[in-house]
């Protein structure tokens, strides 16, 4: 979502820096931006199809490669049935337009149930409480940054990532332009992280008990009579049910699970109620956690019925260019099936990821035989390393997409790379979903695409009409022969012309926005900030927000049934991190983010460090109850005491991939640690809070 200004010369890049003039991201970049050079030039970057032949890697043409590839998906559903066949997308499927466009015509073709991604160890809380509410998954509430005026932040590092879903760069001066204009800003979080740095407070939280701290602050506000729901007072619906089904728990009893005093509940209530606009925002631990979708309920419903929601400076919806919420497909459903071995209901056609291994490894009907992975390391990502690794290894095919050899896609039998984003075009058609304020830009290719290469939405669409064809199915046929003679970007003409600035949304829009004005716009184009918009924007039958979905409040009872146990057993939990500079696995293998001192640590607090005989540098094992590494521990006031960290992405151990640098740098799996038992039953989300961790001096 930042403006980069890429200056190069025959071929290769000489300076990258951010673009000043980009009406959102204002001349502000981060490393990962920097690290497309490195990219570019990575020898270990795959470019044309490779297929393992007797345990080594051989190129062959991307025609044998499409026929191997349809051939054997198609035989294999023919044997065992179409469920017999598994996907997997990673992360950087949604910032790539052609994947996103091309992708689902793919899915169908293969007509499998048994679709995963990284969503379930990531947001699909956000998108599960938005659904029950607003009737959309996509329609996801984002904090009006810009125009707050107080803001609490639970489980999320925006100075890190950006804001993830929160489109927001330079977070960091955003953040210091709400003191500047008086304001204040909180975090919540078990580690002191950089945003807790330059916050007007920071609260330790203990792991997973953010839906007590939530249940605290809505029953101060209830008490106080500090509730208002300004002009959503006609939109929601069954807020008396919400206020006979809230628990009621003593700030004691909050004070002593979450470890936040009852006096330090009562003053944020308070502050977050009586200033001129507030919003509350939750991210990765408020996600990551058994509590995921709830926690994600309440903090939805304490910004309504304080009255900041869809309200400036509050918590608001986006108008974008391209809006994919208009196509009835993304909308989302629920429990429309349940998973084979563990039962647990799908979300929006999704299976947890947590359940992947199994659906691999136990033996029946319905059995994954063949894995399809897109853009994704579930070894090093998905709870449960170790058995993924297993389960991989097990199966009768496997084709990743992908431009790297690593810890997932090894187990492959054939790679697709597909051209990297430097030689084609940029859109973002999903984080401009979840933007700070409506922009909207494209961006044209960097360089002319590889000879030979392909592009990833030509990889979708080959695939796509070869299994259609084995199997005697219909593909879009009138939708591909434009995208072969024009190219994706006529979908991104015609979905822009259709939206809210679009030429063809009104006879009074002949002026509208359409892709080719777009693009004269280099730096991109100013659509003004988030707007008020509801009803109008929600997606229910009735137009009303539902404040009581019952899968939410009927998992009121689970959560009071943890009050009355403890955890305090003398062992840690362990939570991960993100790093500037190695956000997502793959940027390990990248130079320029790898230098300088080792940034693969375990942060714990002086005091069980002194318990443990820990002293700062010490070489130290940690283990859980399914796996266990070496590392080095620093220690650091900036963790909560019983709580270690981790960073995530990590273990870049095996002889069998082919990426150097990341080689080098190896480091331990966090998720191996992990049990892919533990998840959120109502969201589905992975829970990657690992309990009862021993760590232990090397002797």
């Amino acid at each position: 979502m930042c403006g980069l200004v890429i200056n190069t010369t025959n071929g290769k890049i000489d300076k990258i820096i951010g673009d000043k003039k980009d009406p959102l991201s204002h001349g502000y970049i981060c490393p990962k931006a920097l690290a497309y050079k490195d990219l570019h030039e990575d020898s270990d970057r795959l470019k044309f199809p490779i297929k393992k032949v007797k345990g080594n890697w051989e190129k062959i043409s991307w025609e044998e490669a499409f026929d191997f590839v349809s051939d054997r998906l198609v035989d294999i559903q023919e044997k065992y049935g179409n469920n017999a066949v598994g996907v997997y997308q990673g992360n950087p499927s949604v910032h790539n337009y052609g994947t996103l466009l091309y992708a689902p015509a793919f899915l169908n073709s293969l007509g499998t149930r048994n679709r995963f991604s990284a969503s379930t160890v990531d947001q699909i809380p956000h998108q599960f409480a938005a659904y029950q509410m607003f009737g959309h998954q996509l329609l996801v509430p984002i904090p009006d940054i810009d125009r707050t005026h107080y803001m609490i932040i639970i489980g999320g590092n925006p100075v890190v990532s950006n804001g993830s879903l929160m489109s927001a760069p330079d977070v960091k001066n955003r953040l210091k332009a709400i003191q500047e204009r008086g304001g204040r800003f909180i975090v919540v979080d078990p580690r002191k992280t950089e945003t807790a740095m330059i916050a007007d407070n920071h609260y330790f939280i203990k792991p997973g008990t953010d839906v007590y701290f939530l249940i605290g602050l809505i029953q101060e506000v209830i008490n106080n009579g500090w509730m208002k729901q300004g002009h959503l007072e006609t939109v929601i619906k069954n807020l008396d049910r919400f206020l006979n089904t809230i628990p009621h728990i003593g700030l004691d009893v909050i004070s002593n699970i979450t470890g936040i005093s009852g006096l330090a509940i009562q003053q944020i209530a308070k502050d977050f109620c009586k200033v001129e606009s507030a919003v509350c925002y939750g991210r990765m631990g408020t996600c990551t956690q058994r509590f995921g979708g709830t926690v994600h309920w309440l903090i939805n419903i304490l910004n309504i019925i304080t009255g900041n929601m869809d309200s400036p400076g509050g918590a608001m919806f986006t108008t974008p260019a391209f809006d994919t919420l208009a196509n009835p497909r993304t909308k989302g459903h629920y429990n429309r099936g349940q998973s084979r071995v563990r039962k647990i209901p799908e979300f929006a056609g999704e299976y947890p990821a947590v359940t992947m291994a199994d659906e691999m490894l136990v033996e029946g009907a319905g059995q994954i035989r063949a894995m399809v992975t897109s853009a994704g390391n579930p070894v090093l990502s998905v709870p449960g390393g170790k058995k993924l690794d297993q389960a991989f290894a097990g199966l009768e095919f496997m084709v990743s997409i992908d431009y790297y050899i690593n810890e997932t896609t090894r187990y492959a039998d054939l790679i697709l790379p597909p051209a990297l984003n430097l030689h084609g075009g940029h859109f973002d058609i999903i984080f401009n979903v979840l933007s700070v304020r409506n922009t909207v830009k494209y961006s044209k290719a960097v360089f002319p695409k590889e000879s030979g290469t392909k592009y990833d939405w030509e990889i979708f669409i080959e695939l796509t009409e070869r299994i259609a064809q084995k199997k005697g199915k219909k593909y879009p046929k009138l939708n591909h022969f434009l995208s072969r003679r024009f190219g994706p970007e006529w979908l991104l003409d015609f979905g822009i012309r259709l939206g809210k600035y679009g030429s063809l949304k009104s006879f009074s829009k002949w002026n509208g926005l359409s892709l080719n004005k777009i693009k004269k716009q280099v730096h991109g184009v100013d659509l003004g900030p988030l707007k008020p918009c509801l009803p109008q924007r929600l997606f229910t039958s009735d137009k009303k927000i539902d404040l009581s979905p019952s899968i939410i409040v009927d998992d009121l009872t689970r959560v009071k049934s943890y009050l009355g146990q403890s955890e305090q057993n003398g062992d840690l939990t362990l939570i991960g991190r993100r790093q500037l500079r190695s956000n997502n696995s793959w940027m390990h293998n990248c130079h320029s983010l790898m230098r300088g001192q080792n940034r693969f640590l375990l942060l714990i607090n002086p005091l069980d460090a002194e318990s443990r005989s820990i002293r700062e540098g010490s070489r130290v094992r940690v283990k859980s109850p399914k796996f266990q590494f070496v590392l080095d521990a620093k220690l650091t006031d900036e963790m909560m005491p019983g709580v270690i960290s981790i960073p995530h992405g990590w273990g870049h151990e095996s002889e069998e991939t082919f990426q150097k640098i990341a080689g080098e740098n190896g480091g331990g799996n966090l998720n191996a640690l992990g049990d892919d038992k533990a998840f959120d039953p109502v969201s589905g989300n992975a829970d990657l809070h690992i309990r009862n961790v021993q760590v232990t001096p090397l002797q």
